[in-house]
């Protein structure tokens, strides 16, 4: 693999990349080639990107751009062509790093006749966990995505948000310190995308870095810290949400309690003093809002829902606080130890 930025000491070539960076690459290059090695499709062509601890970083583009082939390289499920990456300071694909790294694709696919409560516990069985802490954790989990009433009915009889839900907490099994996100709100109701919005800041506050890819850019402008937007396989721009959409030439002033005349007087001096006043209208909540409201009093009048109920507080393993990471919850003889559990 061809190296982007490099030093040699006594003829072995190390990597300068920030290893204390959840993320870390330069000069990312992935050309896909045709049956005879022809380069055919230029996908991600020189990309600079760096995700600090505790930052959630947006990922924009149009289809096309590259955002899918820059998270399959992170993940190790592409080579690159070229550059170098660091995944929690380590190649990509390493099992140091792949432990501490939670991934939510596009599309989850699952097995459709396990329960949701069989899932989770799947996935923590792959991460090695204790019998005790998977069924800790599992609770949690469907707990904070709102699936407990529908924890044992087969993934086949859930609804797309439902299935979407079940893959959050899914990449939250093993407490990572990494989230990868693509399309974390696809599928879900207003409640959901809320919830995971919330979510998604608890665990920045908590420590944890998340890289979310997203079409949704409400959603991204709301919840990023940075947000880098793709085209042609190349960042065109990156940098804090605020400083990339202040605009130098309009200026706004939000006000309470104005009278009519007040609001008179006040354009009045406004043009007076030689300003363009483009709009005065009645401030606007946003939809989102007035709908969460509503479904908030039907709850408290007593109105029941079946599928999700409730959801949305950030499960006690994930936070500083909590269980001391997944570590201490892995055993160390897979199958072994919970039989000898089992028997003690």
């Amino acid at each position: 693999m061809a190296v982007a930025r490099e030093g040699v000491v006594t003829g072995r070539v190390v990597s300068t990349l920030d290893s204390s960076l959840a993320i870390d690459c330069r000069n990312l290059r992935k050309v896909f080639r045709d049956f005879w090695l022809r380069p055919r499709v230029v996908a991600v062509d020189g990309v600079d990107l760096s995700v600090a601890s505790g930052e959630v970083f947006g990922l924009l583009g149009p289809n096309g751009s590259g955002k899918s082939t820059t998270i399959k390289m992170l993940l190790g499920l592409l080579f690159p062509s070229g550059g170098e990456v660091r995944v929690l300071g380590h190649p990509p694909g390493d099992p140091r790093s792949q432990s501490r790294l939670g991934y939510l694709p596009e599309e989850s696919c699952f097995y459709p006749y396990l329960s949701g409560r069989e899932t989770l516990d799947f996935y923590g069985r792959l991460f090695g966990l204790s019998p005790s802490v998977r069924a800790e954790r599992v609770s949690a989990l469907l707990a904070m995505v709102g699936l407990e009433g529908a924890a044992d009915r087969p993934l086949r009889e859930y609804s797309k948000g439902m299935q979407r839900r079940i893959g959050l907490a899914q990449a939250l099994i093993n407490d990572p310190e990494l989230l990868i996100l693509d399309e974390p709100t696809s599928g879900l109701d207003p409640i959901g995308t809320r919830q995971v919005k919330d979510l998604i800041g608890k665990l920045r506050d908590n420590g944890k870095s998340v890289l979310v890819s997203s079409h949704l850019l409400a959603d991204m402008e709301e919840i990023c810290d940075r947000v880098a937007i793709l085209y042609g396989g190349r960042i065109q721009e990156v940098g804090s949400v605020s400083k990339i959409l202040v605009r130098d030439d309009r200026l706004e002033w939000l006000t309470s309690g104005a009278t009519t005349k007040t609001l008179r007087l006040a354009r009045e001096a406004v043009v007076e003093a030689g300003i363009e006043v483009e709009e005065v209208a009645p401030a606007r909540r946003r939809l989102e809002d007035r709908f969460l409201e509503i479904v908030e009093e039907a709850r408290d009048s007593g109105t029941e829902n079946s599928g999700v109920t409730g959801g949305g507080k950030l499960a006690s393993f994930l936070t500083k606080e909590g269980d001391g990471g997944p570590a201490e919850g892995r055993s160390d003889g897979g199958d072994s130890s919970e039989s000898a559990e089992g028997s003690s």
